[in-house]
């Protein structure tokens, strides 16, 4: 898959702030961390849970399930129980939107 796809507009997108998009079947969760866009896979590795619903600390996000951390910036398991990382995401903004893709098959 090498299409873009909208998530939201920049200016509606403050720090702190998280979005979902399902890009073509893979749900994406895109984090604002201090103005920086980060894109994971919405789901830990260790179990079938949402991470977007988890706290974000600094460029870390901590499952909401079981504690397991992982990198918003490599997707890296950080801390058990997970131990295998998360898918990451490229993001951009054209034209005052936040886009993201999956360039994993490209």
């Amino acid at each position: 898959m090498s299409d873009w796809f909208d998530v939201a507009p920049a200016d509606g997108f403050p720090p702190g702030t998280f979005h979902t998009v399902d890009a073509d079947g893979v749900a994406i969760a895109v984090f604002n961390v201090e103005g920086r866009y980060y894109a994971i896979e919405d789901m830990c590795s260790h179990e079938a849970e949402t991470l977007s619903g988890g706290e974000v600390l600094g460029e870390c996000i901590v499952c909401p399930r079981h504690g397991a951390s992982f990198s918003l910036r490599t997707g890296e398991a950080l801390g058990p129980p997970a131990y295998e990382p998360v898918a990451t995401f490229p993001v951009r903004v054209e034209q005052g939107m936040v886009q993201v893709r999956d360039d994993r098959f490209d």
